[in-house]
């Protein structure tokens, strides 16, 4: 042997000596300590714990999650989602963050959990587990351990090292990982032993320990090496990655590799260290030299594949205290080598490389240090690179170097020394090495030009999936950084792409970057990380909404022009402050704004990176579990290596690059994306009055996002390349599908066969024209109705006659989502867009479908309020609302309106039915056709024939599978599509419910289901449907969120599936399985409009205003079970909704009101009383409680048998807890601004008169001779009385009884004063067919009940006993029961049929009160009702000897002037308005005081106006006017609104009609009655002249108000609004 290989062998044989001794203990510890944490963990749970993992239950589980310290609210959630073993080994972190984890918990469960793992995956784990519960001693384990470790062959040096290192290598790796204590239930014996034990292990073998625990059992990811002699400081290593394995020799330029972990060794001082490191260097370096070959030697990456949990390769990392250390190490090259190779040495070994080591949720820095050996031809030519390693000497604690030097070479993957035998060969051979590497060098620098990569071919791809297109419905979210000036110029491309927001971290982005140019071409809303995370919990529907309107645009790290405190910060702190509010933007995007699939996340990177860019990609990577949908680009190469070796600790470093296109200049990628768009990038234009056009710029367009804009050129903008794809278009409207503008066009263009037009289209188009051209007095807003079947086509006729108008007016669609509030002053704003004069602008036609009411009564309100101080006399209307609602009874609704209303039914005319055929026999004449594609179409053809549409279902589930999943879905749409009117389940929904998975590949199938531009997503849904299914569902997409999911092709077609399927399962069944589904429930994405059709299905009820065929008690689905099953199920349903749907309010009342319906009522109580319990102050719910009470109220007393009072009191005692239910919802009902719920008074005044009948029944209190109670009247009003029968039997009722006059009184005289204010007049021929009378006529249920409430109080008796008429109460009950004694009662004797009668009610009333009313003092009520009972009784009879003149009624009402501290009701005031207004024969001389009292009872009226309207929906708060100014003088001047009425012809709705559009003032007898009062404008304000100076006038309609400054006549009204003018002209 040479001196040299004596050295070497030496120096091997020493080390390993010293290394195998401490192994051989450090492991026996190790295996100590590995063999207590399993028995520690076995002791703690259980003896079971011996099972397989795979055979735990959920108590196994939660014992174990106790044992590894997961706090308890954790684990009992795992316990109730039935965690057991087999699911406990599929556990993500995406499962876990949904559970509500956080991410310090799940990192303890996961490592846990990889350690369970392994010890499970172990063939004898079972074993060892029950042998140490036996009491088998760790020491005997040790035993054994060391005598099988003593056999073991000597390691190399390497494995050597690698062993040491190991015990230090994990102070940085789960350092929160510690080993269960064996004291948890071990035996003394062992605990003793365990002393010795824990001080002998450092904790470096405790880490070691866990280290070997936390092997991950799934495949490690491959790394790539850092590019040879390159020094990227962006290149990093992600953590436990892989590298590929040490290498010898390749081709000389391709790197040999070398691996050290120098885990222990990097903890050592600085002497140490740089000798372990230059001894490792320099021997590989020599070796490379040698034979001239490059190498990459790596420190901090294992080595040995014997180092139990870890691979050969793996990325580990080693903490750098100091790089200094590691680059002087190098001066060890002059002690090492030859003085004549040192210089040639030195040149071709390079400086370390230090190479950062990143782990996601890591915050210390690790390294992996590298040196790159470059044996450059030039340098090492002719020369043998000879070389002593350095050695650490314990024992004199210092650097010794070997005494001989010795040439090292490379052999496989090892560096050996040349033996002297070779030595002299090995010589001889460098002159050949030399030649070989020159021509190496020579070969690699001729192969150095890169062929130029396809990227405008990848770009298409990445963006397109192949196709010629961009898909128009994907949603782009961008995330980017600083824009430089340069690239703004080319940034156009992100103007046409559906940006859905846009993450910003540039925070001068709004000064001069990518936000400064964005908005100005597309509207936006600035965000910050923390709204955009909804830590306020907004509703998701409200907040989509908001985000899909305008593009949000969030600011990731400040703004520099915001004013407010959002300030720009540095990494760390922006970690620390702002990365949790990311996390929650991300995660809100992906679980509830955005389904999986419908978005692509785009990586712009303009400028030099930094973390937070990379954290935000970690978190879109983690919430869409890949990349499939992400993809980068990057001019620069240099910003792209640096975010994509940061981003790879998520992601391989190589699937990065597939979807990343890298090196293409901006504006190439500008103009290759601008060549995909889907359509042409045309500018779209609106008509203008003067017969031209105006463009509209995206910008305004979509500043005006309540509107859906239909442009004169719509559609223009369309490449009709795809014959397919046009033919798919086709089929889908006529399968059901609603049309779209894309359908019209193509039509036009003969690209597919015209669109049916039915007659109904033709007759609203003549509408509109004669609305338009018409030459007479309008209204800004006029409106033409069309009343549709469900499915007969009403939306496409709509959709026709718009198109058809579209480039001589403008039209639009109204998005009825959005509040009046919103759509009302952007549809002004389109109206006056880029149009020079106001008054003159194209009328608008906007379409509102399907809308309730209030909601168009609301908008025609606004609308009218906001034209009306622009638009005087207009010439032609503002605005022309096309009202497009679906109904059950079309033609009803024609019949009441005809002027304005179109009827579409199913029926066809003779015209329509050729039409129909010949349609079908061009589609019957295509190849391949077949009638079930266009269902819908056929359908119709046979104008929805009930047998035919039977016969053609029954086919179609034909040897369906009942029991299928697919059959289930088909029943829950069915039963959500008949039931709930809109109603849909999203695709979201559907893959859940069918199980499919996240985020699939993308492909190119194409598929039937949808459009071309479709993912796998979508076909993978259609491939789990069967072909009967197909048939029946059809896919919606909605027009501003381009979200998909899917309904049946028409109402009545799910009505019949309900129908056939429910045969075989009622529908109770089928809603009660359809709550079971937690797939539909829990499912987050949609799951606010999934919840409200549930909630739609069991409470919504039918109304005829709404155009369903009744006014129903429950839902329709709540009724159908009642009726078909029993009330038993219903209640059983009703109760399963309320439990899961989180206990709702609602559900609760609906139970109360089904329990009281079938008198059940001790269960409505306790149904009743949940509901208040979860809503208190709701009016409604509080009058649900009374009505339980009234039910039952009613029902005793209806099934009475006994008399006596003791049998009385328990249903008295219902009757009071009724009234006071009543009196708690009118209290809380006052507090409510948006509704005006009066159903309180209207209860406790019929429960309230019903217990007045009863107690009149009881002998206690017996008729006279006149059939009067004067006992019962006694006992009520006075005090003190109180017969003796009942003195001790209803002790605690007396005064509650005794204030139940008053009670009544009060509500009563409330729903008087309110029916006063508002219109009440109804359609009579309703009114019969109705349950509620005080709902369709007011007035007359009003008086109805004042006389049966007087009925009981008017006693002569009585009245003669208290000396007459001295006392008031007996007074007003003689009022009553002639239908006086209040203001609504006395004005309804005008509408009465029978004048006589009301002229001799009217006469009695009067002659109640005394002559001279001067001398007695009367209370203000009767005072008010005196004076209007004049004023009614001279409209009807104005010859009556019991009416006082004008002046002495005006000396009467004095007091409601003089005393203005005292308030008086708005009916004082109301009469003072036509008292005092100026009468031609008394008020001949100026008088300022009578024009004071004017304009104050004008004030105070307005007021209390103002505080009774509230903030509800106009159709709710149209004032009434009760009477006009007539030709006359006194009281003759005054005439009611009814004799008007009398005037006109026709029905109540033809009546109506005529005072909307003015017609009744062309009527001649209206002419002769009412005097025009003449007075003038002042800025769109109206004016007369009073007695001595001007008074205000409300004009009935703002836009009939002339323009500028003119004297004008009117007809005058008198409101409780105050006095109107009607009929306003300029006076000629």
């Amino acid at each position: 042997m040479s001196d040299g290989q004596s050295v070497i062998s030496n120096t091997e044989s020493s080390e390993m000596t010293f290394s195998n001794e401490e192994e051989e203990e450090e492991e026996e510890e190790e295996e100590s300590v590995s063999k207590t944490k399993w028995v520690g963990i076995s002791v703690a749970v259980s003896i079971d714990m011996q099972l397989p993992l795979d055979e735990w239950n959920e108590s196994h589980v939660k014992c174990w999650l106790e044992s590894i310290g997961i706090k308890n609210e954790y684990i009992e959630k795992f316990y109730k989602e039935e965690v057991t073993g087999p699911v406990l080994r599929e556990l993500d972190e995406p499962f876990l963050k949904k559970m509500g984890m956080k991410g310090g918990q799940i990192h303890i469960l996961m490592c846990k959990r990889r350690q369970l793992l392994r010890q499970n995956s172990e063939m004898d784990s079972t074993k060892v587990v029950n042998d140490n519960i036996k009491g088998s001693g760790v020491l005997d384990n040790r035993k054994t351990t060391s005598k099988r470790k003593q056999t073991k062959p000597k390691e190399p040096e390497s494995s050597t090292e690698e062993r040491k290192s190991d015990l230090q290598e994990t102070k940085h790796t789960q350092s929160d990982i510690e080993p269960i204590s064996l004291q948890v239930g071990a035996p003394k014996s062992q605990c003793s032993g365990t002393k010795n034990t824990a001080h002998t292990i450092s904790k470096q073998n405790c880490a070691r320990s866990a280290l070997v625990m936390d092997n991950p059992v799934e495949p490690l990811r491959e790394s790539r090496f850092r590019p040879f002699n390159s020094n990227d400081i962006n290149f990093k290593y992600v953590r436990s990655t892989v590298l590929g394995p040490e290498s010898g020799i390749v081709n000389l330029i391709v790197p040999c590799h070398e691996y050290k972990s120098f885990a222990q060794a990097a903890q050592l001082d600085r002497p140490r260290l740089q000798a372990k490191f230059a001894c490792e260097l320099i021997k590989f370096a020599s070796a490379c030299l040698n034979l001239r070959t490059n190498g990459t030697i790596h420190f901090g990456v294992m080595d040995s594949v014997e180092n139990e949990g870890w691979a050969h390769g793996q990325i580990v990392g080693i903490p750098v205290r100091d790089k200094d250390m590691y680059v002087d190490a190098l001066d060890y090259i002059e002690r090492c080598f030859e003085p004549h190779v040192q210089e040639a040495a030195r040149l071709c070994i390079h400086p370390p490389v230090f190479t950062e080591v990143i782990e996601t949720g890591s915050h210390e820095p690790y390294f992996v240090v590298e040196v790159d050996i470059e044996p450059l031809s030039n340098i090492v030519k002719g020369k043998l690179f000879q070389v002593c390693l350095p050695k650490f000497n314990e024992k004199a604690n210092k650097v010794i170097m070997d005494k001989d030097k010795v040439p090292f070479q490379r052999i496989g993957a090892n560096s050996k020394p040349v033996t002297n035998d070779c030595l002299v060969t090995f010589i001889q051979e460098l002159q050949e090495r030399d030649a070989r590497r020159e021509k190496a060098e020579s070969s690699t620098q001729e192969n150095q030009i890169d062929e130029p990569q396809r990227l405008g071919r990848k770009l298409s791809v990445l963006v397109t999936d192949g196709k010629n297109y961009m898909n128009n419905s994907l949603w782009y979210i961008l995330v980017t950084n600083k824009c430089g000036e340069e690239d703004l110029k080319s940034i156009n491309f992100l103007l046409h792409m559906n940006i859905f927001c846009v993450f910003d971290f540039d925070e001068d982005s709004g000064v001069t970057g990518l936000y400064s140019k964005y908005r100005e071409c597309r509207a936006t809303s600035c965000h910050f990380l923390q709204n955009y995370s909804n830590d306020s919990k907004m509703s998701t529907t409200e907040f989509q909404k908001q985000l899909f309107v305008k593009k949000s645009w969030i600011f990731c790290n400040g703004r520099s022009d915001y004013l407010g405190d959002e300030k720009t910060c540095d990494e760390n702190t922006w970690t620390r402050t702002k990365r949790k509010y990311l996390k929650k933007a991300v995660s809100f995007i992906c679980d509830e704004l955005l389904p999986q699939g419908s978005f692509l996340v785009l990586f712009l990177l303009l400028s030099p990176v930094e973390k937070p860019i990379v954290d935000t990609f970690h978190e879109f990577y983690s919430e869409m579990h890949g990349m499939d949908f992400i993809m980068c680009i990057s001019e620069s190469k240099e910003n792209y290596e640096k975010w994509a070796n940061l981003a790879q600790a998520s992601c391989s470093i190589e699937t990065i690059e597939q979807r990343s296109v890298v090196g293409m200049k901006l504006s190439h990628v500008d103009a290759t994306i601008q060549r995909m768009l889907p359509s042409k990038t045309t500018t779209r234009f609106l008509p203008v009055s003067t017969k031209g056009k105006c463009a509209l710029p995206t910008l305004e367009e979509e500043k005006l996002y309540s509107l859906e804009i239909l442009c004169a050129n719509q559609c223009d903008d369309i490449k009709p390349d795809d014959k397919k794809e046009i033919q798919e278009i086709d089929e889908t409207f006529y399968r059901g599908k609603k049309v779209s503008w894309k359908n019209f066009w193509l039509a036009d263009n003969g690209f597919c066969g015209k669109i049916i037009e039915r007659e109904a289209c033709e007759e609203v188009s003549k509408m509109l024209d004669d609305l338009v051209h018409r030459n007479q007095f309008r209204y800004s807003v006029e409106k033409v109705k069309m009343f549709h079947q469900p499915g007969s086509g009403g939306s496409t006729i709509a959709r026709q006659v718009l198109w058809k108008q579209r480039t001589d007016l403008r039209c639009a669609v109204v998005k009825t989502t959005y509040p009046v509030a919103t759509v009302y002053k952007q549809a002004v704003d389109f109206r006056h867009y880029d149009e020079r004069e106001f008054t003159k602008a194209l009328p608008v036609v906007l379409l509102v479908e399907d809308y309730d009411e209030e909601y168009l009564d609301d908008l025609i309100y606004s609308l009218n309020n906001e034209m009306g101080p622009n638009t005087r006399h207009p010439v032609r209307p503002s605005f022309i609302l096309l009202c497009c609602k679906r109904s059950n009874a079309p033609e009803k609704h024609c019949k009441d309106s005809h002027q304005d209303t179109v009827a579409v039914t199913h029926k066809l005319t003779d015209q329509e039915k050729k039409q129909f055929r010949a349609k079908l026999k061009k589609f019957e004449d295509q190849p391949d056709f077949k009638s079930e594609y266009i269902l819908t179409f056929v359908l119709m053809s046979e104008e929805f024939d009930s047998q035919y549409l039977t016969e053609l279902v029954k086919n179609i589930l034909k040897g369906i599978d009942l029991s299928s999943r697919e059959t289930s879905l088909m029943r829950y749409v069915a039963l959500l599509n008949f039931y709930v009117h809109n109603s849909y389940i999203s695709l979201s929904h559907c893959e859940a419910f069918f199980g499919l998975g996240a985020y699939p590949i993308r492909t190119r199938r194409e598929c039937e289901f949808k459009n071309q531009d479709m993912t796998r997503r979508e076909c993978e849904f259609k491939n789990h449907l069967s072909e009967q299914a197909r048939l029946i569902f059809i896919e919606l997409r909605e027009t501003t969120t381009y979200l998909s999911s899917i309904q049946i092709i028409h109402h009545l077609v799910a009505k019949e599936i309900l129908n056939q399927l429910s045969a075989h399962r009622p529908q109770s069944e089928i809603a009660m399985e359809l709550l079971q589904e937690k797939a539909f429930l829990h499912h987050r994405y949609g799951q606010e409009e999934f919840i409200k059709f549930i909630r739609n299905l069991f409470i919504r009820r039918d109304k005829k205003s709404r155009g369903d065929n009744t006014d129903s008690l429950f839902s329709p689905f709540i009724e159908h079970i009642c009726n078909t099953e029993n009330s038993e199920k219903a209640i059983k349903v009703l109760k399963y909704a309320y439990e899961c749907l989180g206990k709702d309010a609602f559900f609760a009342q609906q139970l109360a009101r089904l329990h009281y319906n079938y008198e059940k009522f001790e269960d409505a109580k306790t149904w009743a009383e949940i509901a208040k319990s979860h809503l208190p102050n709701d009016s409604f719910i509080l009058d649900t409680e009374g009505q339980v009470y009234k039910k039952w109220f009613n029902v005793r007393v209806d099934q009475r048998t006994e008399d006596t009072p003791e049998d009385m009191i328990e249903s008295i005692e219902i009757a009071l807890k009724a009234m006071k239910c009543f009196r708690a919802a009118q209290q809380a009902a006052k507090s409510e601004q948006d509704s005006m719920n009066n159903a309180g008074y209207f209860g406790e005044v019929e429960v309230g008169c019903r217990l007045l009948k009863l107690l009149s029944t009881l002998y206690v209190f017996p008729k006279n001779a006149k059939g009067e109670h004067p006992e019962l009247v006694q006992y009520l009003l006075v005090q003190d009385y109180i017969p003796e029968d009942i003195r001790k039997p209803w002790g605690r009722l007396h005064s509650r009884l005794k204030s139940l006059p008053q009670n009544i009184y009060n509500a009563l005289d409330w729903i008087s004063e309110d029916l006063s204010y508002f219109q009440t007049d109804k359609n009579l021929a309703d009114a019969e067919e109705t349950r509620e009378e005080q709902i369709h006529n007011p007035r007359g249920w009003l008086k109805k009940q004042f006389k049966i409430y007087a009925k009981f109080f008017s006693s002569e008796s009585l009245i003669e006993d208290n000396g007459g008429f001295k006392t008031q109460l007996m007074r007003h009950m003689n009022v009553y029961k002639y239908g006086g004694g209040n203001v609504t009662t006395i004005l309804s004797f005008m509408s009465d049929s029978n004048d006589r009668k009301s002229v001799y009610s009217l006469e009695q009333i009067i002659s109640i009160y005394s002559e001279d009313l001067r001398k007695e003092s009367l209370e203000d009520t009767d005072l008010i009702n005196y004076i209007l009972c004049h004023f009614t009784l001279a409209c009807l009879a104005p010859d009556s000897s019991k009416l006082l003149d004008l002046p002495t009624l005006r000396e009467l009402s004095k007091r409601f002037f003089q005393m203005r501290r005292r308030s008086f009701p708005a009916s004082a005031h109301f009469l003072l308005t036509f008292l005092y207004w100026p009468d031609a024969a008394l008020d001949k001389d100026s008088n300022p005081d009578k024009d004071d009292i004017l304009k104050s009872a004008i004030d105070t009226m307005k007021r209390l106006h103002d505080l009774k309207m509230k903030n509800i929906a106009p159709r709710k708060k149209r004032i009434y006017t009760h009477f006009f100014l007539g030709k006359g003088y006194g009281l003759l001047k005054i005439i009611p609104k009814t004799k008007i009425d009398k005037l006109m012809r026709g029905s109540l709705d033809e009546r109506r009609k005529k005072w909307q559009n003015g017609e009744v003032w062309k009527i001649s007898e209206v002419h002769n009655i009412l005097q025009r009062v003449v007075g003038w404008t002042e800025d769109g304000r109206i004016f007369a002249k009073g007695h001595s100076g001007k008074i205000p006038i409300l004009p009935l309609h703002f836009d009939s108000v002339p323009p500028g400054n003119e004297n004008v006549t009117f007809y005058l009204g008198f409101s409780f609004n105050g006095l109107l003018a009607y009929d306003i002209r300029v006076k000629m």
